[in-house]
């Protein structure tokens, strides 16, 4: 049986000035089909996207829905033919029901009875978990994913786009996705997947459809297809796959949390009681579900939050209530990058010689800053990690996503720091961007430096990092060897199904004695013998 074609795009071209994001494209999406769409930084997937969902129009081609030409120039059109796109950022009303949501700005009367009964409908037709008259600022992440589909779904759409969906869900979440993904395509849904995650895009997708540099590539059935070619398609050359775990003799600690509780925009505790500490060479990672006190802690660390209680102590000196610039006078070389890169990592409307600057600029011996060594910096910078910027006096707000955070990692690596604090480095890179940053990582570790890493890609997590630090709902669940450890067993911990703080005696999870230690050997820590001589632990 012939499959029917759901969507169709021919010649589709969009320029935003002298820049090509997306030339003559064309591709179709078949009726209950999984396509996954792969390209680098900058290649025009979500370009392309926003055109189809009708928030660009194309400046030339043509897109057909189930055969018909179709003219969206706006969102509510592109639902007038079906369309509907989840993006990665949620827009959602906080104080607002899920019901609430999902009716607003639609033509639908306020009989909430009706709708929550075609909410649960919806939900029991393809598996969804959703209370509706439950309020968004009281859901998990994954339930207000749910909230996204389902408002999409209501609203008649039977070709969907999703926007890195699994990007912040656990492993079990991930999966449940899955199985109402696969619900929804049997059901005669359409689909498409933007994604960065090769492993999913093998298990999930029907067919591959690859862009680079605006351009169509082609488009493969996943069955005939790998993880190396998919990645060579996207880069135009061959590339290692493999992200290696550096392993270096580990030094003394550098820097030492004990018992810190640090509270939340909103008063209420973010991180609570969490001790651990990082040694010179190691790199331990962070996981966790978004909201579960990361974002508090790196601030935290970085001087730029407040502490309730408990102690921050870098290289055996406490750093607690210094200003940023302070820590960094006192010679504690700690670099933060943090997850909003532009709302705080960067300064938008700043060039990336400016914002190379922002660390630099009270150096130097005279009045005037040396903007000709922060340039020669920003080009060296560029080159190092193939930047894509007409040159180095562009503000960082006109590049992409994944350009922009090179900007940032580039930046604090290259001030040299003895501890690195990343927040999601490789958020929105594409794959040989992200194992070159894997690359520097490892590259700092074997210089000594101590890195925590807080990722949302637990198969990454395993494998670069030494020790995996899991919390939940601002609580240490457990500090476990990466090697000793599997990913559903991660997932387990980051949703509180399983503490290893309670169940220290249990040696499947390969816990890491650094869970174990009692208050008394936490305030031990760094003075233990051996510490001051740089020797590694027992583990």
């Amino acid at each position: 049986m012939e499959k029917k074609i759901a969507l169709e795009l021919r010649g589709i071209s969009k320029h935003f000035g002298m820049i090509r994001a997306n030339r003559d494209i064309s591709l179709s999406l078949y009726e209950g089909e999984i396509l996954a769409l792969l390209g680098e930084n900058g290649s025009g997937k979500t370009t392309l996207m926003n055109m189809i969902s009708g928030i660009y129009y194309p400046d030339a081609g043509d897109i057909f829905v189930h055969g018909e030409r179709a003219v969206i120039s706006s969102p509510r059109e592109a639902f007038g033919y079906g369309i509907g796109m989840i993006h990665q950022h949620f827009k959602l009303v906080d104080t607002f029901t899920a019901a609430e949501n999902i009716i607003l700005g639609t033509a639908e009367k306020y009989d909430m009875r009706r709708v929550n009964a075609r909410v649960g409908e919806i939900a029991a037709r393809y598996g969804f978990e959703i209370d509706p008259k439950k309020r968004v600022h009281e859901m998990s992440v994954s339930e207000k994913q749910t909230v996204e589909i389902i408002k999409i779904i209501f609203r008649g759409a039977d070709i969907l786009i999703l926007d890195e969906p699994t990007a912040v869900l656990t492993p079990q979440e991930i999966e449940k996705l899955f199985a109402i993904l696969r619900n929804m395509k049997a059901d005669g849904k359409s689909i498409i997947i933007i994604t960065h995650k090769l492993n999913e895009v093998m298990e999930i997708s029907d067919r591959v459809s690859i862009l680079r540099k605006g351009a169509y590539i082609g488009t493969v059935n996943t069955a005939e297809t790998d993880e190396k070619q998919l990645t060579e398609m996207m880069v135009g050359q061959k590339i290692d796959l493999e992200i290696n775990r550096v392993q270096i003799e580990k030094k003394s600690p550098l820097l030492e949390i004990r018992d810190l509780s640090i509270r939340a925009d909103d008063g209420s505790l973010a991180i609570d009681g969490v001790s651990f500490y990082i040694r010179g060479g190691e790199l331990l990672g962070v996981a966790g579900i978004t909201g579960c006190g990361q974002k508090e802690l790196c601030e935290a660390i970085a001087g730029l939050r407040p502490i309730e209680s408990g102690a921050i102590i870098h290289k055996g000196e406490s750093i607690v209530g210094l200003p940023p610039r302070e820590i960094i006078e006192k010679g504690v070389s700690m670099s933060f990058i943090p997850e909003d890169r532009l709302g705080m990592g960067l300064a938008p409307s700043f060039s990336i010689t400016d914002n190379m600057m922002l660390k630099t600029y009270s150096e130097g011996s005279t009045p005037f800053v040396d903007r000709r060594s922060a340039r020669s910096r920003a080009e060296a910078l560029i080159k190092r990690l193939d930047i894509v910027t007409p040159s180095t006096e562009t503000p960082v707000r006109r590049l992409s996503g994944g350009n922009v955070q090179k900007v940032l990692v580039g930046r604090e690596i290259e001030s040299g720091p003895n501890v690195i604090v990343t927040a999601y480095p490789v958020r929105g890179l594409d794959i040989n961007s992200s194992y070159l940053i894997y690359d520097i990582l490892n590259e700092q570790k074997k210089r000594g430096v101590g890195i925590l890493f807080v990722g949302e890609d637990l198969d990454v997590m395993l494998a670069l990092c030494d020790k995996i630090m899991v919390l939940c709902h601002g609580r240490v669940m457990g500090i476990v060897h990466a090697s000793k450890v599997t990913k559903d067993e991660l997932g387990l911990m980051m949703t509180g199904a399983v503490d290893l703080t309670r169940e220290q005696k249990d040696k499947h999870f390969g816990i890491a004695s650094d869970s174990a230690l009692s208050p008394d050997e936490w305030a031990d820590v760094g003075r233990r013998p051996g510490a001051d001589r740089g020797e590694a632990d027992s583990d």
